[in-house]
C-alpha cells in the first residue's frame, strides 16, 4: 500500500511526500508525490503516527452507563475499541481500578469482567486498536495488595500507577476540592460527607504506605514500568524517584513537574486538561507546564477525541515553544519509548504501520481550531 501526497510529520520535521507499506511495516519513507498507479491519494492532509494512550479509563463509561446499569461486556469492549481507533489511537493502555470504590464498588465490581473481554478480544484479533493493561492501584485499601499480587502472576501488565485519592493528600490537598467533587458527583449531605473522610482518612494512615513499597518492589521484580500519580511536592517526587517510578502521571504542581524531569521522570499531563484550559481539581495547569516545557506526554484520561486535538492546541500555542512534531511526539513516540515500545510511535522505515490522517478544521461554533481525523491504520490495516 503506497500513501502518497500527505503532510508526514516525522519525529523532527513535516514533509510533503509518501509512506510506501509492507504488509504490518513501514518500508520507506519518501518526500515529494508518486505517480504510481493504485497509491491512496492523501489529498494534502497531515500523516501522524497512531497515537499511543497510557491511561484512559473510558472503558468503565460502556460498562456502567448510568447509575446502577451493568452493560454486556463484550458489547461494552466493541463500543470502547470503536471510540479509541476513531480518536486515533492505536495502542490503548486499559486503565483498570483496582481498590477504588469511589464509584459504589463498580470498578471492584466489574474487574474480573473487564480484564476477561480486553484479553479475549485482543487474543482473539476482534479489537481495532491494540489494547493492553494499566493498573491503577488505589492505596488506602485493603483489597488493593491482594488484589494486586494475584493479578501480577495472571496477567500482561504494561503499566502499573499508585494512587492516593484520600483526602488532604495529592489531587485533593485542596479539602474544599474535594468535598466539592464528591458532594456533587454523590449528593453526599455534610453529615454523610463527614463520615466520608474520617473513613478514608483512616484507611490512608493503615494502608497506603505499605501499599506504594510493596507493589514498586513487586514491578520492579517484573520488570513493570511504574508510574506516581498527582505528586504535588519535591518530596513526593523523591519517593517516587527511590521506588522506581519511571512517570509521573498529572502532578499537581509545577515544583513537583520539574522535579520530576530533573530525575528523570517523564511527566504525564491530562489532554482534557489543555482543551479546557485548566485542571478540574483546581491544581496546575498542563498548558502552564507546556510553556515550561516540562510536559513530556499526554494522555486522554476520561475523553479520548481530546489526545489529537490538545498535540495540536499545544503545537498552535504561542505561549511555549513546542513545534507540531515535537507536540504530537507527546502523544506518540514518548508514551510508547516510556513502555519501551520502539517498534512503534514514529514514521520511519521498519517501524509498525500505525498511522493517522487528520486535517485541522476551522468550525464557527466556537471559531477555534480543531482536527477532523479522516483515517487510521493499525499495523497496515485501515481499521476507520
Amino acid at each position: 500500500m503506497i500513501l502518497t501526497n500527505a503532510h508526514i510529520i516525522m519525529k523532527d520535521e513535516v514533509i510533503h511526500g509518501t509512506v510506501v507499506i509492507e504488509q504490518d511495516l513501514i518500508k520507506s519513507v519518501e518526500t515529494g508525490r508518486t505517480h504510481v498507479k493504485d497509491a491512496i491519494d492523501l489529498e494534502g492532509a497531515y500523516l501522524a503516527p497512531g497515537l499511543v494512550e497510557l491511561h484512559t479509563d473510558n472503558l468503565d463509561k460502556f460498562f456502567a452507563p448510568r447509575p446502577k446499569v451493568d452493560w454486556p461486556a463484550f458489547s461494552a469492549m466493541r463500543s470502547h475499541d470503536a471510540l479509541i481507533i476513531a480518536s486515533g489511537i492505536t495502542t490503548v493502555l486499559d486503565a483498570i481500578s483496582i481498590g477504588d470504590e469511589r464509584d459504589g464498588g463498580h470498578r471492584l465490581n466489574n474487574l474480573t469482567k473487564m480484564l476477561d473481554v480486553i484479553n479475549y478480544t485482543q487474543s482473539m484479533n476482534l479489537n481495532r486498536a491494540e489494547h493492553r493493561l494499566h493498573l491503577r492501584c488505589e492505596l488506602p485499601s485493603e483489597f488493593t495488595l491482594p488484589l494486586f499480587e494475584y493479578l501480577i502472576e495472571k496477567e500482561d501488565i504494561s503499566l502499573v500507577s499508585l494512587m492516593d485519592h484520600s483526602p488532604g493528600q495529592r489531587q485533593y490537598t485542596s479539602i474544599e476540592k474535594y468535598r466539592e467533587y464528591f458532594q456533587g458527583k454523590y449528593h453526599f449531605t455534610d453529615e454523610k460527607m463527614a463520615e466520608y473522610e474520617i473513613v478514608q482518612c483512616a484507611k490512608a494512615q493503615t494502608y497506603s504506605h505499605t501499599n506504594r513499597h510493596t507493589i514498586a518492589n513487586l514491578c520492579k521484580e517484573a520488570n513493570i514500568a511504574l508510574a506516581s500519580h498527582d505528586d504535588a511536592t519535591r518530596e513526593h517526587v523523591l519517593e517516587s524517584k527511590e521506588i522506581g517510578c519511571s512517570i509521573a502521571e498529572f502532578p499537581t504542581t509545577l515544583e513537583a513537574a520539574l522535579a520530576s524531569q530533573a530525575r528523570g521522570i517523564k511527566v504525564l499531563m491530562g489532554a482534557p486538561n489543555i482543551i479546557r484550559g485548566g485542571s478540574h481539581s483546581g491544581n496546575i495547569s498542563a498548558s502552564s507546564l507546556a510553556s515550561q516545557s516540562a510536559l513530556d506526554i499526554l494522555s486522554s484520561d476520561y475523553y479520548p477525541q481530546s489526545l489529537l486535538e490538545a498535540a495540536y492546541k499545544v503545537a498552535s500555542d504561542p505561549t511555549n515553544s513546542f513545534t507540531l512534531p515535537q507536540a504530537i511526539q507527546l502523544v506518540t513516540y514518548n508514551p510508547a519509548a516510556s513502555l519501551g515500545l520502539f517498534d512503534r510511535g514514529e514514521i520511519i522505515e521498519g517501524k509498525l504501520a500505525d498511522l493517522v490522517m487528520f486535517r485541522p478544521h476551522l468550525h464557527q461554533i466556537e471559531n477555534t481550531s480543531e482536527v477532523m481525523i479522516e483515517r487510521v491504520w493499525c499495523k497496515g490495516k485501515q481499521v476507520f
